[in-house]
């Protein structure tokens, strides 16, 4: 697809790698005349005259000055991620020598690209649809395995395969109904309904699949936030020391010690949790501040995505850990209750008492069972879905899409039962069309775009 959206005839140019003091740095320049404002400064070597994806060394020199020494990379069009002249200098690290080299630059033709702006170069080349692209800014922004996994299987085509395939079955059906319309008075039908019907039922359970993949793609790639909650001198800051593998937080035998919550993010089987270690939570208390600090943990069970409820398993019984457990008021789904101090515990029978098969036993202390623990957190929060080969959807713009288009499916179902003329139909149709057509680009405007990549970085 070639985008009449705009018409690039400038040369960009930014800084490709992260800004700061390093061992090298890469100045990225595409446009039609990337390649000659290059070689105006690069001495020795006519880099107009050498071929595509060969990088060369030299000298860049400015009024006899020698700036540094470069390995310039070419790519020539349309052979680049851009789908224009590019090339690629890699000069040593200095802040100051990356930022003699942008100057120069600019000096002789170019400009300063603005966020995202490469990659939109690509899109509007038809080098990457939009899912595609943004992927790209996914893949740049991961941040764990799991992040990287989906961020790579969408910049490779996965999510965009799933859905042209869905556009190209639904554009035939489209045409052949177009088509009757055209013969409305020969009374004659090209578009079989019935399978017709066969495949808006493919395709409604199709986007249910990718529009369900949401939940598990927002948590790959915005994290969960985990709140520890307990009594005074549960072992809350214990355990989030024991989990981080690191002395956090504040530990002492004194309850009410964590007045205020403490958050930390870990890294578990490549899922990001944010542990948030809450104060104690008891019934009465006369100080005002541990007071305040009891009303924001109640908070932060309210707004966590799961709740680690410990109890002290050396003065818990039966009783106590059934009341416990309705205290917290948390929703099955949410909620993990773990007994710490199991090495403690009074009553070694409760570990193993069938009523309490779900709850967890520990020692923070002695970092026993903390690995189940983990093992607890991921379950409840992506099972095994992360071990499947499909598309998860993490981007909150496609699920709006995905939405709009069940409900555009819902439509050509209910034309398909009621009956409705071709003309009625089509337009279902189209509106489906659409909706697929906006996740990845088929169908835009220009103020769309720069909002989409104005989240990019600089140089990507």
């Amino acid at each position: 697809m070639q985008s009449t959206l705009s018409t690039w005839n400038d040369t960009i140019v930014a800084l490709a790698t992260a800004p700061g003091l390093g061992a090298i740095a890469v100045i990225r320049l595409s446009g039609p005349e990337a390649i000659e404002i290059v070689n105006s400064v690069f001495e020795k070597k006519d880099l107009t005259k050498q071929a595509s994806h060969t990088v060369h060394f030299g000298k860049l020199v400015d009024k006899g000055l020698v700036l540094d020494e470069v390995v310039a990379s070419i790519y020539r069009a349309p052979k680049s991620y851009t789908g224009e002249e590019v090339v690629e200098i890699s000069c040593h690290g200095s802040p100051f020598i990356q930022d003699s080299i942008l100057q120069l630059m600019i000096e002789k033709g170019a400009r300063m690209a603005k966020p995202g702006e490469f990659t939109q170069r690509a899109f509007l080349n038809a080098k990457l649809d939009l899912t595609q692209a943004e992927a790209v800014a996914d893949l740049i922004a991961s941040n764990t395995e799991a992040a990287r996994k989906t961020a790579l299987h969408n910049l490779k085509g996965g999510f965009s395969n799933d859905l042209q395939l869905m556009r190209e079955k639904l554009i035939k059906f489209s045409a052949l109904i177009e088509l009757e319309l055209d013969f409305s008075q020969e009374d004659v039908a090209f578009a079989n309904k019935k399978e017709l019907e066969n495949l808006v039922q493919q395709l409604q359970l199709k986007t249910q699949e990718l529009y369900d993949s949401f939940k598990l793609g927002n948590v790959i790639k915005n994290g969960v936030q985990v709140a520890i909650v307990g009594k005074p001198n549960a072992g809350k800051s214990t355990l989030l020391n024991a989990l981080l593998n690191e002395n956090r937080a504040l530990v002492s035998d004194i309850p009410g010690t964590t007045r205020d919550t403490v958050e930390e993010y870990l890294n578990i089987q490549g899922v990001l949790y944010k542990l948030i270690d809450t104060a104690g939570i008891r019934m009465q208390t006369e100080d005002s501040i541990e007071q305040m600090g009891i009303e924001k943990s109640r908070e932060k069970i309210q707004e966590a995505d799961i709740v680690i409820a410990l109890f002290d398993a050396s003065t818990h019984d039966t009783e106590a850990i059934q009341a416990w457990q309705s205290d917290i008021g948390v929703a099955k789904d949410k909620l993990i209750l773990v007994g710490n101090k199991m090495d403690l515990a009074l009553d070694k029978a409760i570990m193993y008492d069938p009523a309490f098969n779900e709850v967890l036993f520990i020692s923070a202390k002695n970092k026993e069972n903390i690995i189940a623990l983990e093992n607890a957190l991921n379950q409840k929060v992506v099972g095994d879905a992360l071990n499947k080969e499909g598309t998860i959807v993490t981007n909150a713009r496609h699920v709006a899409s995905l939405k709009k288009l069940m409900l555009a499916l819902n439509d050509i179902e209910t034309g398909l039962i009621e009956n409705v003329t071709g003309d009625l139909l089509a337009l279902d149709i189209r509106q489906a069309l659409h909706y697929l057509g906006t996740i990845t680009g088929e169908i835009t405007n220009e103020d769309q775009l720069d909002f989409i990549f104005s989240k990019f970085c600089i140089g990507k």
